[in-house]
């Protein structure tokens, strides 16, 4: 089980740690802790759970002191145990892991959230770091910067894998680019209820979440979505939700 994650990946140098120091790869565990990292891991496949304990059990500076097999557990758990760092799956069943950052937050608020998943899909980033997680990793990862990350994120460090954040460098460049070529021109504007579908798409409400909440149907709101991209020219909803934060149409904490 130890091997199953893949290769070795530098993550800060990629993910914007915003450490400030320019120090390498491990830096975060050069000042010694007095007591080790707490870590509650949540995966639904307990195989998976078995074999991130016995891997992180071999690293003297960290204790898995839990586990859960969903995200509804996972809250229940870092309530009573208050890990220094939940180690979670985005993907699980009952209670997805993104949906269950925010509860964590609340009940175990010094508590610190990586991501460990299999989805390297852009809006699961931004989801995930809209509700809280300080790390998203892929479970390509070796063993060995699992623990690594562990100790970064503990020490305040900002983790993400590199193919992610290369994507949302990539995203975020085009789409400063496309904002320059804009600049003389004015701001399309939007409908009424095309702000309000915008500001519930920045919240991180899927399709069918708006439906609900407009009372309208889904479809409708497919449509909205289609004609805010079209009008601001973007070309994701992520792209939206910056473009919406950086016009003050919405502030996001």
């Amino acid at each position: 089980m130890g091997d199953s994650f893949g290769p070795v990946r530098d993550h800060t140098d990629d993910g914007g740690s915003g450490s400030g120091d320019g120090d390498g790869p491990g830096t975060a565990a050069s000042v010694p802790r007095q007591e080790p990292i707490r870590v509650l891991v949540v995966d639904d496949h307990a195989l998976f759970r078995r074999g991130l304990e016995i891997v992180l059990a071999q690293e003297e500076d960290i204790q898995v002191v839990g586990e859960a097999g969903d995200g509804a557990e996972a809250v229940d758990k870092a309530a009573d145990l208050l890990p220094d760092i939940v180690l979670m799956d985005v993907r699980m069943p009952k209670r997805g892991g993104i949906e269950a950052c925010t509860s964590i937050k609340e009940v175990a608020p010094s508590a610190k959230i990586i991501m460990l998943t299999i989805s390297d899909e852009e809006a699961d980033l931004y989801d995930a770091i809209k509700a809280g997680a300080t790390g998203y990793l892929l479970k390509e990862i070796s063993t060995d910067e699992v623990a690594t990350a562990i100790r970064a994120v503990a020490d305040g460090q900002s983790q993400i894998s590199p193919s992610m954040a290369s994507k949302l460098l990539t995203e975020f460049k085009s789409m400063i680019q496309r904002t320059d070529e804009r600049r003389l021109v004015p701001a399309p504007r939007l409908t009424d209820r095309e702000l309000e579908v915008l500001k519930l798409v920045a919240t991180g409400m899927n399709n069918r979440d708006i439906a609900k909440e407009l009372f309208i149907s889904e479809n409708t709101v497919k449509n909205h979505v289609r004609n805010i991209l079209e009008k601001l020219q973007l070309h994701s909803r992520m792209e939206a939700v910056v473009y919406a934060m950086r016009e003050k149409i919405l502030e996001i904490r």
